[in-house]
């Protein structure tokens, strides 16, 4: 299918609206994240996700309005797991992480087994997104990018030295707290793009790659942008013109470009030396 042709097609341009938003949100996101080691926490709230979906669809209720509560409390949960239960960020998040997949498999299995639309949100079909999903993936991510931008100095200073940050007078508890919550109803979003299986590429991959030209912290995050941003438009162009799965050629293009970006930069410590 020719792309220019294509764009006719109102569920291409949606697609396209759509997936770039969330794209630029998980970039910035995933920046903050990666540098905190703590970007598997997109991972364990995609498995959340499942059960929140699971949920929504025994309820007969929209999956989203069912999933964005539940992941963000989730969310929560695990900065509490690791704040007051004195647990190490990735136990916290791998305990979260099984409760979500067990109750997620629990309830399916209640609601006769796994469905096509269920299925539709493990592997991600963005070429099926709606007009209401559209509106709501536009709404929450320019909310995100929003709370980013306010509190972006707050957020430079807890990622380089939370400590430092805590005694200098920022409320490091609330920039964690928001930090969390922001990254819960991206990866809700993000679902529908490429999946809940591959919903954390989204957040690591673009970072990691903004990350081998070691630009600094405005300039990672710009670098991240537009890999991602980049990444889905051609992902849903490739994936149309060779007729495979969207999601994945989305996720395989972010690795392409990290696979670039780190070679790139291994030849050119190469040839300073």
């Amino acid at each position: 299918m020719d792309m220019l042709g294509a764009l006719q097609y109102e569920f291409i341009r949606r697609a396209i609206i759509a997936g770039s938003f969330i794209a630029l949100v998980c970039s910035l996101l995933g920046v903050l994240l990666v540098l905190r080691r703590y970007s598997l926490i997109g991972d364990g709230l995609a498995h959340v996700t499942f059960g929140s979906v699971a949920l929504g669809l025994f309820l007969k209720q929209h999956p989203l309005s069912v999933a964005i509560p539940v992941v963000m409390v989730s969310s929560l949960g695990i900065l509490k797991l690791t704040q007051k239960a004195k647990i190490y960020g990735d136990a916290a998040i791998g305990i979260v992480s099984s409760l979500g997949i067990a109750l997620g498999v629990l309830i399916a299995s209640l609601s006769g087994g796994f469905n096509i639309d269920l299925f539709s949100f493990l592997f991600g079909n963005i070429l099926s997104i709606t007009d209401i999903e559209v509106y709501t993936s536009i709404g929450l991510s320019v909310a995100v990018l929003f709370m980013i931008i306010f509190f972006y100095n707050e957020h430079l200073s807890a990622t380089f030295d939370e400590e430092f940050a805590r005694v200098s007078g920022i409320d490091t508890e609330r920039i964690n707290t928001l930090l969390v919550l922001l990254t819960g109803i991206t990866v809700v979003l993000t679902m529908k793009v490429v999946g809940i299986m591959l919903t954390s590429s989204l957040l690591i991959l673009p970072a990691v790659t903004a990350l081998q030209f070691a630009q600094g912290f405005k300039g990672t995050m710009v670098i991240s942008s537009c890999v991602a941003v980049v990444s889905v438009i051609t992902g849903i162009s490739l994936s149309l013109l060779l007729n495979i799965p969207t999601g994945a050629t989305i996720v395989l293009m972010n690795f392409i470009f990290f696979a670039c970006a780190f070679l790139y930069r291994h030849i050119s410590q190469k040839g300073l030396h």
